[in-house]
């Protein structure tokens, strides 16, 4: 997996059990076309948890962090759609970050990820940054069964009024850093947090204390790109 931007927006959060199955269906078909069609937007993912953490992770992978504040991406947040404004209701336990992106090592879209929330101890954000950046990210890019490790830092300096969106779903909470490890093996990810990034390993390099880990599986993708093709049809025999 590879950042097709340098910033990213990242989300974990639930849903009301008995919505999920049309919360897919509008966030697939409506919400995240939606979000596609504003400039600045490159591709949007949604995966579900296989272990630990909130039912889905939802990340938009975007040019700049100037495209959070865009008047483009302003305008939807203030106005959501009559479908959005019923599935927004049913949003719970919401962590969302504007983040820019630190570090980025691998190439395509795997089918498992492991999400890792933490933060660098006060002056110790170099370090933590250098050895992610320079060891651990890299080392684990390049092994079997892993496609991707990236680093994301949320700033602080990107800020968003309240919006009509955010008032219906609730207040959310914010991620500071994130570190993502996609894979097209789950077992190549799943034992990570006991392991390479154990809360131990980390915090001996910087980090606090507590971290919060999750995998999860791909459930849908769609870029930009995807958006400007056509549908296409073809006759049967034709060649």
């Amino acid at each position: 997996m590879s950042l097709l931007g340098d910033a990213a927006i990242a989300m974990w959060h639930d849903i009301a059990p008995e919505i999920a199955s049309e919360f897919e269906d509008w966030h697939s078909h409506e919400h995240m076309p939606e979000r596609l069609r504003i400039p600045g937007f490159l591709r949007g993912s949604r995966w579900t948890a296989l272990s630990g953490g909130s039912r889905y992770f939802i990340m938009y992978e975007i040019q700049t962090l100037d495209t959070v504040t865009s008047k483009a991406y302003t305008e939807r947040l203030n106005n959501p759609t009559p479908w959005s404004r019923k599935m927004f209701a049913h949003f719970r336990n919401m962590t969302r970050s504007p983040c820019r992106a630190v570090g980025s090592f691998g190439a395509g879209l795997g089918s498992a990820l492991l999400t890792v929330r933490l933060s660098p101890r006060h002056g110790e954000e170099n370090r933590l940054g250098d050895w992610l950046v320079r060891v651990a990210l890299p080392e684990l890019a390049a092994r079997p069964g892993i496609v991707g490790a990236h680093l994301l830092a949320a700033d602080r300096s990107v800020a968003q009024q309240p919006t009509e969106e955010q008032r219906l779903r609730g207040a959310d909470q914010t991620a500071d850093w994130v570190l993502l490890v996609a894979g097209y093996d789950a077992d190549s990810i799943t034992g990570l947090p006991d392991r390479e990034l154990r809360d131990q390993a980390l915090a001996e390099h910087g980090a606090s204390p507590e971290q919060t880990a999750a995998t999860y599986a791909l459930a849908f993708a769609l870029t930009d790109i995807d958006l400007c093709s056509p549908d296409r049809t073809s006759e049967i025999g034709s060649s």
